[in-house]
């Protein structure tokens, strides 16, 4: 291997230490060289100069900060203290002109702090010294998306401005496993608004109270959504990790549109009391964070049963109470992994780098199974969506319902009010899906139970179950998306293509792994697999990060060269 190939794959974010590790990942680093160093196309822009001061806690991690608050090093107040002066340089939300003159990125990633947040850590600190440490979680500053409750004096307004000044009653369930964790939630991230549900032509990570955040890869780009803030704030370093919720690709389109990772659990192995629905059948919230173990750790801390979530009444049986127990650097040998071909062919770029990863995981010991796709594939898009309208009006209603002191009870009050509003909520798009919905009748319509009947049958047995049945799979393996689009606020999101929609429909655990570099933006991998199968999982994607060591932190461009 000459030293201007190292070089290339170097830039790339595979170092020297990991390339000589041992014999197996030397040769399947050798494997992964041609889609590291394939010309332009697959090459990371040279980095330039960041728009932010150098921070201290770049890149950190959860076990990084806990081994340095026992030493004395630093304590939860001062980790909460930096991260609060982070967000207050790098995430600013002014005008483009005014950011470039004070040479602020301008995320607009946060979209409230928490003004307890300082007092919460200097708690846990007194704490910590007395009883000693909750967890790992203990004093660890943590965003949470706008669509998840907290009784504090925070609002969760789902970036909408039709929920401003109406506070939730109690916390939701993840609020509370991260309060008992003894996390310090430092604020709620900006979001596409409503979870973009409200219109096909939406652009994500846009809201009306929020505005829009942007990709701190490059500005000009789209963080994906709909957890658009939560994935921009980890990848720039404005928490230690973040939550955010999915429907279907809300935590793995902006975990690979921002070079991190994601964990869309099943459904039900987090609760969803006290979150801002779009679907019963479908939502679920998850850890993001910059690596697998961070999100291991973050997924523990919020898993298990709660009894105002019915869907979580088997997660104490099938919930394990420490993932990062699953974490082998060596989690691909042996692993059999199934290839989900039809869910490629939407990027030549992308295809190459995939393509060149399957063969370095094979170098690393996975047995691949290619092709191995789902026989149902593309059977389900339109009974997805039609009850995705049937139940959003339903739960968005019983919600609503529940909240005390807002101006909106039901999905009608929030047609009404944008129509009202429109100047603030729908200056770029309308709210063509919530009319949509607002027409669907009840749960009973046979409509509707035939069509969730599809999609359980096309997404598990004739889908994700079928497939891993027939080649007796770890797990499934698909690019998650392209590299970020070009924000467009005329015309909405130009999204090419993604694998989330089989594992989303069936309720069913995916992970996404930053995978490498496209034109200097990140894109992710996929790994998929059964029900409650986040074990496997975690597994396999722990041995491709560290093979890969794909992450490489922002440098806040104004736009990529190509």
């Amino acid at each position: 291997m000459g030293d201007e190939q190292l070089s290339q794959m170097v830039q790339q974010g595979i170092s020297r230490r990991k390339l000589l590790r041992t014999t197996a990942l030397g040769a399947a680093s050798a494997a992964l060289a041609p889609a590291l160093s394939a010309g332009r196309a697959l090459a990371a822009s040279k980095p330039e100069p960041s728009s932010g001061k150098a921070f201290e806690f770049d890149e950190v991690t959860i076990t990084d900060i806990q081994k340095r608050v026992n030493s004395g090093e630093i304590s939860a107040h001062s980790l909460a203290e930096a991260y609060l002066a982070r967000i207050d340089e790098i995430d600013d939300n002014c005008s483009r002109t005014a950011c470039r003159q004070k040479k602020v990125p301008g995320l607009n990633s946060v979209i409230e702090l928490n003004p307890d947040a300082l007092a919460i850590a200097g708690e846990l600190d007194k704490e910590r010294k007395s009883k000693g440490p909750r967890g790992p979680m203990h004093g660890i500053p943590v965003l949470i998306k706008d669509n998840i409750d907290t009784s504090d004096r925070m609002q969760t307004t789902a970036g909408s401005m039709a929920l401003v000044g109406s506070k939730p009653a109690q916390d939701s369930g993840v609020a509370k496993k991260l309060r008992d964790a003894g996390a310090v939630i430092l604020g709620k991230t900006n979001l596409s608004e409503w979870a973009n549900i409200r219109s096909s032509h939406s652009t994500s990570g846009w809201s009306g109270r929020g505005g829009l955040t942007r990709n701190p890869y490059a500005l000009d780009r789209n963080p994906c959504g709909s957890s658009s803030g939560s994935g921009a704030a980890v990848s720039a370093n404005l928490c230690t990790v973040a939550v955010g919720t999915e429907t279907d690709g809300s935590i793995v389109c902006p975990s690979s549109a921002n070079g991190i990772v994601g964990i869309k659990p099943t459904v039900g192995l987090i609760s969803r009391a006290g979150i801002i629905p779009i679907a019963h059948s479908q939502d679920t919230s998850g850890p993001m964070a910059r690596t697998v173990r961070d999100a291991a750790i973050l997924l523990s801390a919020l898993a298990g049963p709660d009894p105002r979530d019915p869907a979580t009444a088997d997660a104490d049986t099938k919930m394990q109470k420490d993932y990062t127990q699953f974490l082998d650097p060596n989690g691909l040998r042996g692993a059999k992994i199934g290839v989900a071909r039809k869910y490629f062919g939407f990027s030549d770029s992308v295809d190459a780098l995939m393509n060149h990863l399957i063969d370095a995981m094979k170098s690393a010991g996975a047995v691949i199974v290619d092709p191995a796709d789902l026989e149902s594939h593309g059977k389900f898009d339109d009974t997805e969506l039609l009850v995705l309208m049937y139940e959003l009006k339903a739960d968005l209603n019983t919600y609503l319902a529940s909240r005390p002191n807002t101006q909106v009870r039901t999905l009608a009050d929030i047609i009404a009010f944008n129509d009202k509003n429109k100047e603030k909520e729908m200056p770029y798009f309308g709210q063509d899906l919530f009319l949509k919905a607002q027409d669907k009748g009840p749960l009973t319509d046979k409509d509707y139970v035939a069509a969730l009947a599809a999609n359980h049958s096309f997404s598990r047995e004739h889908g994700i179950d079928g497939v891993m049945d027939k080649f007796h799979l770890d797990a499934i393996v698909a690019p998650t998306g392209g590299p970020a689009w070009l924000t467009d606020l005329a015309n909405g999101d130009h999204a090419v293509g993604g694998s989330s929609n089989a594992a989303a429909v069936a309720g069913y655990p995916n992970v996404n792994v930053p995978a490498g570099f496209i034109f200097g933006l990140p894109v992710g991998i996929s790994f998929f697999g059964r029900a409650w199968s986040e074990p496997a999982l975690l597994k396999i994607a722990y041995g491709f990060e560290q093979l890969v060591n794909a992450r490489k932190p922002p440098q806040f461009l104004e736009k990529v060269k190509i």
